[in-house]
């Protein structure tokens, strides 16, 4: 079960966070999750909204450069360890994760939800081990 993601290229500059904050609210769209990276020159945020495509046109008509990708996300048993055995998972199967953000689960207090962005994730998903943790279906996470 992939979950669909963000990528919103902004310039390094005040405000510009407040903009795609803004134009997802007008929208009424909601954010589930978050991760920002930063270069002196640019940022890229990524994030998981409650209505993918819908979030992209929104941000696409207020100029901001915007695409959609493929995640995984997983529940992660929050105990020491357990982010390590769904890494190992990973690895063992010859998958790459390329970078990874973590997001608040509501209904479960006993895990953490992490989405990771793969290298492979048809790959990745065939080789999950059921132990490991749960994926997390897009329906689910985007009305946490």
């Amino acid at each position: 079960m992939k979950t669909e993601q963000l990528s919103i290229f902004l310039e390094n500059k005040p405000g510009r966070l407040a903009e795609v904050a803004e134009a997802l609210a007008r929208t009424k769209i909601n954010i589930r999750a978050l991760s920002l990276a930063d270069t002196d020159d640019f940022g890229v945020l990524r994030l998981i909204a409650d209505r993918p495509e819908e979030a992209k046109a929104a941000l696409r008509e207020d100029g901001f450069s915007a695409q959609v990708s493929e995640v995984l996300a997983v529940e992660v048993p929050d105990h020491p360890g357990g982010l390590g055995r769904i890494l190992s998972a990973f690895d063992k199967a010859g998958v790459n994760v390329e970078y990874m953000y973590a997001c608040v689960s509501r209904p479960r207090q006993d895990v953490a939800i992490m989405i990771f962005r793969l290298d492979d994730l048809a790959k990745a998903l065939e080789n999950f081990p059921a132990d490991c943790g749960r994926i997390v279906p897009p329906s689910e996470l985007y009305t946490y």
